[in-house]
């Protein structure tokens, strides 16, 4: 059915006898649901329908994901097991019980990786003419090269570490390769040990001189540390030297409230990361029992935490192959250029048009240039006197930071509130902090206990005899890079409601002085999961009136029990409810009696699924949410989150039918949650036209939007007189007057103007 029939329409019933408890079998749990979202972006990996490189890409994500969860989500598992805390989720699984059911999921997952690489894109690779062998396939004279490399350019770096009583176990840096070298003594006897780290200051592909007819040829630096181990190590014979990785806990343990500065007790939190407890060893299959032992034991890692690897370890490493291939634009994904929205094309004062009506964008199928050239102009324009904004995650050469600082130059108030607690993105944030407060700029850091994750920007302009506030609410960072890889809603408004509350916004975060009420947003945790509550139960006492009840969302994940719980309410009294869920999700739709009306599905694509935008039908009113905030705990209780009304209608419509509707009727890259707990592609017609892939839809309807924006303005603008190239024409001198001065602005006579310097306006 189509994604926005039935909106106005009649409920959908249930049809099986209601179920009054909801009991742990009725939630899905939470790492379980992220290890399947994984997954997701792995079989884009392993899907021949996708091009080769952009195949590499997805193994590179699936493999940078993995490390995220390992060093924080499953370390915190353990740590809550180790120590004995005795607080379950509500799936009902005991930290112990998370403990064995992921190690097993991992298993799985770790052999589908070496399978994807090792089986199918190493081959595809091969037939495009790029080959990674191994040093003992070479050729003698290939290996004699490579070993007078070695010993020339690799040998000086290494730092070979034994293994005794006088050189225990050295500390291993949380996810840097590592060689554990098996060795042998002249004299018989115990084998001997000794590790070497893999230098990060090397490539870790080598080319090879390629055989005849081949692109390139390659082989790992590893490997070839490896095969010349011996080396190393004179007077012992090499017994086997094989790769191995270590992930450690990585995240961080502060106590704000105890810290005098927030800012150095972050610093020395970040260096401490890399001495966390392992938590995962991953090895070479091919290492010798033995030497797998050694590390266990060294490292403290318990068995069913140990990963064997076939092939390579780290293979996401391996997206270098591709770099042979980059020129060929059937290996990737057709280059695409964001759209400028048609009531912003052309160069036109940004301020007028927001007037005008609010302006909402749907990045990155509409470009996020014009946020960004908002701002710059904020920081420029005389009549602007204050700029406020929050930072959560932004670029490393960010465009943003720098019109903040520019504006606070110009003798403008400006105020940022940079997120230090940003994981992973806390060093990056913390340099920000420092260069906006060297250029004036007023920085704060939120509140105690709270995450700040909205996105928000205020603009305080004096217009003739009145202060006009502009903002900028957003979906997701401020970020340029992401922009063009995320999916995302941005509105640009000057309603005076919304300025009002986004001016309040900024005094919570500087002053903790919480306003008496919000006028149009719903604010975490001031009273956020109260209303999504509220809007749910309220859809329920609709659908059991027998009015029109629906909700849709849009989201990257939904795990807060007591929103699953009122979603399960509301489907046994007959609400229709969609949701695109890109991550984790706790629900379970389908099941009788309780979840039949729930229908949620995934989609994994070319740009990362990243908006939160809900619908409501709320008696025919139709609200329309974006909102920085997914349905999460954390969301809700610990993080400053904004959600705020789409209200116009042209916005409100574009929302309901396009972002959340054509996302529900893709069946090319959508898949659906079932009530086990595991996604199966949504089935795709055989007839061709029925193809439905939602972002290759938004990409087109972007750049069709486009074409007629820019006819149009050529239509209303037909002919411009651009400026006169310079060309070695001889040019008779212009008429002077009496007093010296130019007769007129025309071109002077006798220059012939080229029929393409008069041209329709682009």
């Amino acid at each position: 059915m189509s994604a926005t029939n039935g909106v106005a329409g009649t409920p959908r019933p249930a049809h099986g006898p209601a179920r009054e408890a909801f009991g742990p079998d009725l939630f899905i749990n939470r790492e379980l649901s992220w290890l399947e979202f994984n997954q997701r972006v792995l079989d884009e990996a392993r899907d021949p329908r996708v091009p080769l490189l952009e195949r590499l890409k997805f193994l590179l994500i699936t493999q940078n994901n993995l490390d995220e969860f390992l060093m924080v989500r499953l370390a915190g598992v353990v740590e809550q097991r180790n120590e004995g805390i005795a607080e379950v989720p509500p799936d009902g699984m005991t930290p112990a019980e998370q403990v064995d059911a992921i190690a097993g999921r991992l298993e799985h997952m770790y052999d589908e990786l070496a399978d994807t690489f090792l089986r199918q894109l190493l081959p595809r690779l091969e037939a495009e003419g790029v080959t990674l062998t191994q040093p003992g396939k070479l050729s003698r004279a290939e290996r004699d090269r490579l070993r007078q490399h070695f010993l020339e350019q690799i040998y000086p770096i290494l730092t070979p570490l034994a293994l005794d009583p006088g050189h225990p176990f050295p500390h291993v840096p949380n996810k840097h390769l590592h060689l554990i070298v098996m060795l042998e003594a002249a004299e018989p006897g115990d084998p001997a040990f000794a590790v070497v780290q893999v230098p990060d200051v090397l490539p870790r592909l080598l080319p090879v001189a390629p055989e005849e007819g081949a692109r390139a040829s390659f082989v790992l630096l590893d490997d070839v540390i490896a095969e010349f181990a011996g080396e190393l190590f004179r007077g012992f014979r090499r017994r086997g030297a094989w790769a191995f990785r270590v992930i450690r806990n990585h995240d961080l343990t502060i106590d704000e409230e105890e810290a005098e500065d927030l800012l150095e007790t972050i610093r020395d939190e970040i260096r401490r990361r890399d001495r966390g407890n392992a938590v995962v060893l991953e090895v070479s299959s091919a290492c010798a029992p033995e030497a797998v032992q050694l590390l266990q034991d060294a490292l403290g890692v318990e068995s069913r935490l140990v990963m064997h690897l076939d092939g390579v370890v780290a293979p996401a490493d391996m997206v270098a192959l591709g770099q042979p291939l980059a020129g060929r634009s059937d290996l990737v994904d057709a280059p695409f250029t964001p759209a400028t929205p048609p009531e912003l094309v052309g160069e036109g004062d940004l301020f007028a048009v927001i007037r005008e009506g609010d302006v909402l964008l749907h990045h990155p199928y509409d470009s996020f240039d014009p946020v960004v050239r908002f701002l710059e102009r904020a920081a420029d324009d005389p009549d602007v006197l204050a700029i406020k904004q929050t930072l959560y995650r932004t670029s490393g050469d960010s465009p943003i930071v720098k019109a903040l600082m520019r504006a606070a130059e110009n003798g403008k108030q400006v105020a940022a509130l940079i997120e230090i607690k940003a994981r992973f993105d806390e060093e990056n944030n913390i340099a920000w902090a420092r260069r906006l407060e060297e250029a004036g700029v007023h920085v704060v850091y939120g509140l105690v206990g709270l995450k700040t994750h909205c996105k928000v920007m205020l603009v305080v302009r004096r217009e003739g005899n009145e202060l006009r506030r502009y903002v900028h609410l957003g979906t997701g960072n401020y970020n340029p890079k992401t922009a063009k890889l995320y999916t995302d809603l941005s509105l640009l408004t000057c309603r005076p409601e919304l300025g009002a509350d986004a001016t309040a916004l900024f005094n919570l975060l500087t002053s903790c002085t919480a306003p008496r009420e919000w006028r149009k947003i719903i604010a975490a945790p001031l009273g956020m999961h109260e209303t999504v509550l509220g809007m749910i139960e309220r859809e329920a006492a609709y659908a059991r009136a027998g009015k029109p009840a629906r909700i849709m969302g849009k989201m990257n994940s939904l795990q807060d029990p007591d929103v699953i719980q009122a979603l399960y309410r509301a489907s046994q009294a007959g609400v229709g409810i969609d949701l695109v869920v890109r991550g984790i999700c706790c629900l379970r739709p389908g099941v009788p009696g309780l979840s039949e009306t729930i229908r949620v599905v995934s989609i994994v694509d070319r740009f990362l699924e990243h908006p939160r935008v809900f619908f409501f039908e709320a008696g025919g009113r139709q609200l329309v949410f974006g909102s920085s905030a997914d349905w999460m705990p954390r969301n809700f209780h610990r993080r400053v989150e904004v959600m705020f009304p789409i209200e116009a209608e042209q916005h409100r419509r574009r929302v309901i039918d396009e972002v959340i509707g054509i996302a529900l009727d893709d069946n090319v890259k959508a898949r659906r949650l079932q009530a086990d707990g595991s996604y199966l592609r949504v089935p795709t017609p055989d007839d061709a036209d029925e193809h439905l892939r939602s972002q290759q839809r938004f990409l087109e309807m972007a750049r069709g939007a486009e074409r007629e924006a820019s006819a149009r303005l050529r239509a209303e603008r037909p002919f411009i007189v651009r400026p006169v190239r310079n060309r070695p024409t001889k040019v008779r001198p212009v008429p002077k007057s009496p007093e010296g001065t130019s007769t007129g602005t025309m071109s002077a006579p006798g220059v012939d103007l080229p029929a393409d310097d008069v041209r329709p306006a682009e």
